[in-house]
């Protein structure tokens, strides 16, 4: 059984273009990792900030304690939205439909073999019958 992803059978530009909508699609990925960080990070400052209005309270600054409770705990973070309301819209309208070109693409050139671009360059960069070299688990030299 062989693992070769190359796919001699692509021309050169349709494997860079597959390259590069995978390249674009792992950037997309790794922003939708800062988004959810965000959605995450937010939601920990707003119970930190609940604390806050606790201790105020405790404290005897009532007035600012209610203050801050009114103003600022639950608030949207962006006008009508909380984060997760914006990681939903985000993973629905960009994010889901970038991955389904990326697969339809795929799909359509390369039989739904990802990575054929690293794995051209792969066996370009590759030193044969090097140790730590080798081409995949099912390949020969």
């Amino acid at each position: 059984m062989s693992n070769d992803r190359t796919r001699l059978d692509l021309d050169d530009t349709t494997v860079e273009a597959l390259g590069k909508l995978s390249e674009a699609l792992e950037t997309v990925d790794q922003a939708r990792g800062f988004l959810y960080a965000f959605h995450q990070l937010t939601g920990k400052a707003d119970r930190l900030l609940q604390e806050s209005v606790e201790l105020f309270g405790r404290a005897g600054a009532d007035r600012l304690a209610q203050d801050i409770d009114r103003d600022l705990v639950g608030r949207n973070v962006i006008a009508d939205r909380w984060t997760f309301q914006i990681v939903e819209d985000f993973d629905e309208n960009y994010w889901g439909t970038f991955r389904a070109y990326d697969a339809r693409a795929r799909d359509e050139l390369s039989g739904g073999d990802r990575h054929v671009y690293e794995a051209r360059m792969k066996q370009r960069e590759r030193s044969s019958g090097h140790p730590a070299h080798e081409a995949g688990p099912a390949l020969e030299d």
